[in-house]
């Protein structure tokens, strides 16, 4: 149909039988290995076909029965991109990929080496196989090589070390001395003893990634697949630290709905952040907002509309957007106001007629991460979202901490996002 086919000849039907083959004799995607658990989904005697629930059947087949069409002369639209054609389908599977596109585009002319402190992951080792086939980043993976071997054959992946991929080996690393050497230098007057330098350097893999970054060994890291995000920060900011002339880090969540896409912020990082502290997350998250392609429509919120409370809190959202107002900002931002009121554009004209905002917020800030963190996943779970993120703003290096309830194409794309990050703050010199 995309092509226009005239006819349904037989070397379509071969491409299409070739194209379920090559799909069979490939690595599960990770919402197939879900639905179907339990199942060693590898080619062989009990898995000759894709599973029908393979989102990829679409990307894969659908092509290559265009192609055929083309070459046989039956093809009345001929598809002069495939690459785009190619990713106009993967956007009916993945609803993030609409949002991701200025990222991955960009991410893929010049790819950056990541390091993932959780390696041994079975979605980081997913998101590594579509990072190399896409040819969007330069992986390095910290864990032992010996269990990521075993669960790279599990999985039926294709990714071989030294060969699409590096490893640093937490337990038998050339580097090990110079690594506890240097944190420690970075945390002694924390508290941190020599023993315990060691010990972090030998078991710790976010501190291990987090060095490599330190060292220029990557250009960017992934952590976070387990454990409390605090947990990771804490060693983030040990060792990678804050970005010249920035007060605080914070983390900016998106989350795809069917009403469109909306940035949350801070959802992870500050439990109460101070005026001061409001107007920098703002100014940055707003510029981190733009590299999705988004221009940044921004609300402060609280449970007061423009003056409406003399609380606390909703004085501190006031005494921001004074501070705000006080800037020469290119973007637009409005506050204090309820949710509702930074959503819906007639409500905020019987309210306030007078506002800055015009049409619908799409950059929310929160007045603490209880209620940022709170709104985040209820609309995640009510409104059925797909979340992107978080992405750390703020960090000296580019540093992202994502969620255990992350799944591989969340790791893929902020892997693009880091990917960005470090164009942005280093260009390539390799």
């Amino acid at each position: 149909l995309d092509c226009g086919a005239t006819d349904i000849n037989e070397e379509m039907k071969k491409a299409a039988v070739k194209a379920i083959a090559d799909l069979a004799m490939a690595e599960s995607s990770e919402r197939v290995a879900d639905a179907y658990a339990g199942e060693r989904l590898v080619f062989g005697p009990e898995y000759l076909i894709p599973k029908p629930f393979d989102p990829r059947l679409i990307s894969e087949i659908a092509p290559a029965v265009a192609r055929a069409a083309m070459e046989t002369g039956v093809a009345t639209r001929p598809i002069l991109d495939f690459d785009a054609y190619q990713e106009k389908l993967a956007g009916f599977v993945f609803r993030s990929g609409i949002l991701m596109k200025p990222i991955l585009d960009r991410a893929r002319q010049d790819p950056k080496r990541i390091v993932f402190a959780e390696g041994e992951d079975e979605r980081v080792l997913r998101a590594v196989q579509a990072l190399v086939d896409d040819r969007l980043a330069k992986p390095h993976l910290v864990g032992r090589p010996d269990v990521i071997a075993k669960r790279i054959e599990r999985l039926g992946l294709r990714i071989q070390p030294d060969i699409h991929f590096q490893i640093t080996n937490p337990l038998d690393d050339p580097r090990y001395d110079e690594y506890w050497t240097q944190y420690h230098e970075l945390v002694e007057r924390k508290g941190v003893t020599i023993d315990e330098a060691k010990t972090i350097i030998r078991t710790n893999t976010t501190a291990i990634a987090a060095m490599a970054l330190k060292r220029g060994e990557a250009d960017a890291m992934i952590c976070g697949t387990y454990g409390q995000y605090e947990w990771h920060l804490k060693y983030v900011l040990d060792i990678i630290g804050k970005a010249k002339g920035v007060q605080d880090v914070s983390a900016l969540s998106a989350l795809i709905l069917n009403k469109g896409t909306y940035f949350l912020c801070d959802t992870h990082v500050t439990p109460d952040p101070s005026a001061e502290e409001i107007v920098e997350m703002t100014e940055l998250c707003a510029e981190t907002v733009k590299r999705f392609g988004v221009i940044p429509k921004v609300a402060l919120l609280s449970h007061s509309n423009f003056g409406s409370s003399p609380c606390a809190s909703a004085g501190k959202m006031r005494k921001a957007m004074a501070m705000l107002l006080a800037k020469d900002l290119d973007f637009e931002v409005e506050g204090e106001m309820k949710g509702d009121t930074a959503l819906d554009e007639k409500l905020r004209e019987r309210i306030f007629p007078h506002a800055r905002l015009t049409g619908s917020a799409n950059m929310l800030v929160f007045p603490s991460i209880d209620a940022a963190n709170t709104s985040f996943n209820l609309l995640k779970v009510l409104g059925d979202g797909l979340s992107v993120g978080p992405v750390l703003v703020g960090i000296a290096q580019p540093a992202h901490i994502l969620t255990p309830a992350v799944t591989s194409r969340g790791i893929y794309n902020m892997s693009a996002v880091a990917v960005l990050d470090s164009q942005t703050k280093n260009p390539s010199r390799y």
